[in-house]
């Protein structure tokens, strides 16, 4: 098939080379005309894929947006979450009725939707489905063994998008459930910026085991709240992107967070991974999400203490310490 993958940076980036190498035509969109001629020079994305030659990859690459439309019988969008509003806008002429798949992970930071919905709203003609799980792209461009999972409402969506990325490096399951898919892959980087927090504090492996197991119940019990299935959570756009994020230093929002707790600003952190740090946003929009559906997030609403309301670290760590004892069968 042909397919236009919308977003040229690292994840971006990758999955053109994943579709490529599985013998699809992969047109590449970059939003700035220089980007995108530096990549067909460059054969390489040094910025944000440094070491990982395109080799002989079959990409085409344009910064014009009709053309990367008009190619693709398949749109990948993997623009920043902040940037999926207005991409999808653009798009709209040229692609609404064909198959979008959305591989960007948070939420609508204006309207509190998921991104799905968001594409689905200017492309009311498209199926959208969405592709999530633990999956640096690092990893997946070097052809690092992965897994993700594709959901869409429509199983037979899902289904070709299964066919169309899945390979001997990158096996893709199916889901159902695009709700819990989407919030997983969403909330799971703010756990991801709370676990670089205490690293960057100097706590311990307990301390990080604690915040990925009672968050891993906050993202659950939200999702539920929103009509996700609680099951979902336990899969790969759950505890799976949940595990890779918050312990590898690949995780550009665990690198944000470990420099948040060394004492940085949030700006001189963000400035300093130079890559769009998903967490801090999704921190945002968890904090609003569980005011508008009544859910008690302590962890999420400590991290938008800290972020931006100018709390430390060490006093968020403390109030999570000493809230009233509970038991846990109550929590699960």
């Amino acid at each position: 098939m042909n397919i236009s993958v919308i977003g040229s940076g690292g994840w971006g980036t990758a999955l053109a080379l994943l579709l490529s190498r599985n013998g699809h035509g992969v047109c590449l969109w970059s939003y700035l005309p220089e980007e995108s001629e530096r990549l067909k020079n460059d054969r390489e994305n040094k910025e944000f894929l440094p070491g990982v030659p395109f080799g002989g990859a079959d990409l085409r690459f344009t910064s014009d947006i009709d053309g990367a439309a008009d190619f693709g019988e398949v749109i990948v969008s993997a623009v920043p979450s902040a940037a999926v509003a207005a991409t999808a806008a653009k798009l709209a002429q040229k692609a609404d009725g064909k198959l979008i798949v959305n591989v960007s992970k948070g939420i609508d930071e204006k309207s509190l939707r998921r991104l799905s919905e968001v594409i689905a709203e200017n492309l009311p003609h498209s199926t959208v489905a969405v592709m999530s799980g633990p999956s640096h792209a690092e990893e997946v461009a070097r052809g690092v063994p992965t897994t993700n999972v594709a959901a869409c409402a429509d199983m037979e969506a899902a289904k070709l998008v299964q066919q169309i990325f899945n390979s001997d490096t990158f096996r893709v399951y199916t889901n159902s459930d695009v709700c819990g898919v989407e919030l997983g892959g969403a909330m799971k980087n703010v756990i991801a910026l709370c676990t670089g927090i205490a690293d960057g504090c100097g706590f311990g492996d307990n301390t990080k085991a604690a915040l990925m197991t009672r968050g891993l119940h906050e993202i659950s019990r939200l999702g539920v709240a929103m009509g996700a299935r609680e099951k979902t959570f336990a899969g790969l756009s759950g505890v799976g992107d949940l595990i890779v994020t918050c312990t590898s230093m690949h995780s550009r929002n665990r690198r944000a967070g470990i420099l948040l707790g060394k004492g940085k600003s949030l700006d001189e952190a963000l400035k300093e991974v130079h890559m769009t740090v998903e967490g801090v946003w999704a921190t945002k929009t968890g904090y609003e999400l569980g005011k508008k559906y009544g859910v008690e997030l302590p962890i999420i609403n400590q991290a938008y203490a800290v972020l931006f309301e100018g709390k430390s670290p060490a006093a968020a760590v403390k109030e999570l310490m000493t809230r009233s004892v509970k038991s846990e069968d109550q929590l699960l």
